[in-house]
């Protein structure tokens, strides 16, 4: 069977391609590696060990067969590497943050502070090309301003004493603070006001119920249709417009999502003295059968590591070496306060809050769960605090050297509770560096061929990112100072690889990228990526998925006007939103 589109991975970028074409009445297929979760409400809980164990849990990288093993990645380098499969991909446990990127990430930017940027591997348009697919994005998802709660009162109050402006547009162009962009549903009805289960019901309640349980994946409010659960991860928004596409778009076809699904090669042929690609041949994993299907289109979108691990096993060509190199991850780094106060840390939205700072990077408050919020204070590059330094012991304005928290220090600051905590999230402008990257392993390959390999020199940054994270944990310590806080400690963590981005990067130059600036493959035809791996850097620092779902739409744009003589929509039309009630019924 022949496709008009094959789209590999059910993530962040590939339904927003599959929604865009099918309501434009393509025939599209979207492959998903992982589960389907069609119930949350039976499937999940809110334990975090249930949810984020990544040998077991339902949030792991794995099989809809919870029974089988995780797949395995290679990571030769002391990191975590917190991703998730499964329909909706890692936007099932992100905190729905949706900034826009720092202009001077892109090509043609000449503000004062252009020397701040990695400018040798810049978006090759300009800025303001994108604003209208991030609007367009904005409105379908929706994106608005952030619920607030206690915690967010701390952190702004901290910001607002360093000084900082409060920022009021969707666009950053100085320093300052705000509350988040988020795709969450605001809180309405009951929703934010009670603790009460039997009053957190649908459509008693309607959007954020302020569970605090973001990183578990949302099914909140109770009894709500799939497209009216309060975070917009893809299995709640794109996806269900993608497979209803008919009710709501006048040209529409539903496109067909088979999960559990992984694919395994991508098939290419000689036509019109090139190489273009042709199809795709998956996995079943219950049965372990394969399937192929031709399709004029293919976009890749399994992620920043599996799409440079397809690409390679599939024997696509790669002359220049840059497939699944420059992989940026924001250098992250935690910084957590004690204080002798409440400061609602487990409550409401996971992360509402933020301060910019164009040219280095941003800081966000995060809420974490009792065990994850151990496992945060316990990664580092630093050794143990107290105990030994593993040849760093950074200090600074922070209480001691910094270093993982253990023993008794860990127990004793735990014992206030974590809702006497507030942490900052770094989130660093990290520089493209050739050596950081995704590639195969030499280890046993699994049912799927060779294993990924994720290399990251920590220590082999560049001068400007090292800077760039300093700078932002002395800010992040004094915000906390400036709130309140009675005790500061910086973790150095380890690479958390969570935002990762440019393992297969859209570019300026064909002598580092792999992708045009249609997101289209330098060297097979009809052949594109629309995950976070095409991202052309880090984007300065703000959070990638709202920057990957522009860029995704721009892709379906151009692969719409390019292979199938359409015409492009961004800007004419107004996006159906997916809370939009026709969309429920046939979920």
């Amino acid at each position: 069977m022949s496709r008009d589109v094959i789209v590999v991975g059910a993530g962040g970028g590939g339904p927003v391609v599959a929604k865009e074409l099918a309501a434009r009445g393509l025939d599209v297929l979207l492959l998903e590696a992982g589960a389907r979760h069609a119930d949350p409400r039976r499937e999940w809980t809110h334990l975090e060990n249930d949810a984020n164990n990544p040998l077991t849990g339902f949030l792991r990288v794995g099989p809809a067969d919870r029974s089988k093993p995780a797949w395995l990645r290679e990571e030769p380098q002391n990191s975590y590497l917190l991703q998730a499969s499964g329909v909706g991909g890692t936007t099932l446990h992100y905190y729905g943050n949706s900034p826009r990127a720092y202009r001077g990430v892109f090509q043609g930017y000449e503000g004062p502070d252009k020397g701040a940027y990695d400018s040798a591997h810049a978006f090759p348009f300009t800025y303001d090309e994108l604003v209208p697919y991030y609007r367009w994005v904005e409105a379908t998802l929706p994106v608005q301003t952030a619920a607030m709660g206690v915690k967010e009162t701390v952190f702004l109050s901290g910001a607002e004493r360093l000084g900082l402006p409060v920022q009021t547009t969707k666009d950053t162009t100085r320093w300052s603070y705000r509350p988040q962009e988020n795709a969450i549903l605001q809180p309405g009805g009951t929703a934010g006001r009670t603790g009460d289960p039997e009053r957190l019901r649908y459509p008693r309640a309607t959007g954020c119920t302020f569970c605090g349980y973001c990183l578990q994946g949302c099914m909140e409010p109770a009894g709500a249709p799939r497209n009216q659960a309060a975070k917009r991860s893809t299995d709640n928004s794109y996806v269900p417009m993608a497979l209803t596409a008919p009710a709501w778009s006048p040209h529409g076809k539903a496109v067909t999502l088979l999960a559990d699904s992984y694919a395994v090669k991508v098939h290419t042929a000689r036509r019109d003295g090139g190489l273009v690609a042709t199809g795709v041949t998956w996995r079943n994993g219950a049965s372990g059968d394969r399937h192929r299907e031709d399709a004029e289109v293919v976009v890749l979108a399994g992620g920043t590591t599996e799409t440079p691990r397809l690409w390679l096993n599939s024997g696509l060509p790669d002359p220049n070496g840059w497939v699944g190199r420059g992989y940026t991850d924001h250098f992250l780094d935690g910084v957590t306060g004690l204080f002798d106060h409440d400061t609602g840390s487990s409550r409401g939205p996971s992360s509402a809050a933020r301060c910019d700072f164009p040219g280095y990077g941003a800081l966000e408050n995060i809420g974490l769960p009792p065990a994850m919020q151990a496992f945060s204070m316990s990664l580092s590059d630093s050794g143990i605090r107290g105990r030994y330094r593993n040849g760093r012991g950074l200090t600074g304005p922070w209480d001691g050297r910094t270093g993982r928290l253990g023993g008794p220090e860990l127990k004793e600051v735990l014992a206030h509770g974590i809702d006497r905590l507030l942490n900052v999230l770094i989130l660093t402008g990290d520089d493209v560096e050739p050596h950081n990257r995704a590639t195969l392993s030499a280890l046993p390959p699994d049912e799927h061929g060779a294993v990924p390999k994720v290399v990251f020199r920590s220590r082999r940054r560049t001068r400007r990112t090292l800077a760039a994270r300093e700078f932002l944990a002395r800010r992040a310590t004094e915000l906390l100072r400036r709130a309140g806080a009675t005790r500061v400690y910086r973790f150095d963590w380890a690479p958390l690889l969570l935002h990762v981005h440019s393992s297969m990067r859209m570019g300026l130059s064909a002598d580092d990228s792999v992708l045009d600036a249609d997101a289209a493959s330098r060297w097979v035809g009809r052949l594109y990526v629309a995950d976070n791996s095409a991202l052309a850097n880090s984007l300065g620092g703000p959070n990638p998925t709202l920057t990957t779902q522009a860029l995704a739409t721009r892709t379906a744009e151009r692969i719409f006007v390019r292979h199938f003589g359409g015409d492009p929509w961004v800007g004419d039309e107004t996006p159906v939103p997916s809370t939009d009630h026709r969309v429920t019924d046939a979920l």
